[in-house]
């Protein structure tokens, strides 16, 4: 029987983030249906529209496989629906029988990661789900349970600012280029205010260069589309501290063995 693992992130560039640091390990996308492991089937919706709303996205996760595990990576299409995504797929699938139930969140709000975490952390507790009493920090006993605050526990930020770092080693004429440019749209006094109110979030700098770096890379494409084709997270950029401590999370949550030398390389890396 292989191992199950179970991840929860705030949205699909999340999930694309997590499918990078997780390929190397020989995992591959389960596209069809037939190819899935049984244990997972409840998770695949099977009424549409969702919830009677014509416009909401179907929630099915990203199913990926190797030789040895079963992960499903499971948006919760924004962070006030964490605790109640696991708790709702709690009574769908068997969480006694997974090796590792993990979460991935942001820090973009004006508290300190680690208050974010607490708040997280006593919303699953009164749900009945243990989790540590640090951020990434992954506990033992089965299944293993930890949450992870992007971008290090630490600072506040969000996936962006891993990614604008990645960014920076892998396209740094690219990135220069984007940021030049956004500083710029930013000053410009056409603009009107609400023309700016998104980039004037803590994040949206950095949403705004990574999306124009996106843009360049697969124009047209939403950014979850380049982190999968694009070499944001691949080869050396794995090796960057900010994205290793999130992989070795990863490695020890969900029990995975290997690494990224003489691994079995998939069709999408």
């Amino acid at each position: 029987m292989p191992k199950y693992g179970y991840l929860v992130v705030e949205g699909p560039h999340d999930v694309e983030f997590v499918y990078r640091l997780l390929s190397p390990f020989g995992f591959a996308r389960v596209r069809l249906e037939s190819d899935l492991d049984p244990f997972f089937g409840p998770l695949i919706p099977r009424t549409y529209p969702p919830s009677g709303d014509l416009q909401k996205r179907m929630p099915v996760p990203l199913f990926l496989q190797s030789n040895s595990h079963v992960i499903a990576v499971h948006s919760a299409v924004g962070d006030s629906r964490l605790v109640q995504t696991v708790e709702e797929n709690s009574a769908l699938i068997s969480f006694g029988l997974m090796t590792g139930v993990g979460i991935l969140l942001d820090s973009d709000t004006l508290v300190t990661p680690a208050m974010r975490y607490a708040s997280i952390r006593d919303e699953l507790r009164a749900k009945g789900f243990q989790f540590p009493d640090d951020a990434g920090v992954v506990g033992e006993a089965v299944p293993r349970l930890g949450a992870f605050v992007l971008p290090d526990n630490h600072t506040q930020g969000t996936l962006e600012h891993i990614l604008l770092e990645c960014a920076q080693h892998v396209y740094p004429t690219l990135t220069a280029g984007a940021t030049t440019h956004v500083d710029a749209a930013i000053q410009d006094p056409a603009l009107l205010r609400e023309d700016l109110d998104e980039i004037g979030k803590p994040a949206g700098r950095n949403k705004a260069i990574v999306g124009s770096i996106g843009s360049i890379l697969r124009p047209g494409k939403a950014i979850q589309v380049s982190l999968q084709d694009n070499r944001w997270l691949r080869g050396t950029a794995l090796g960057l501290p900010i994205v290793k401590v999130i992989q070795d999370f990863l490695v020890t949550l969900l029990q995975l063995n290997g690494s990224q030398t003489g691994h079995l390389l998939t069709t999408d890396d």
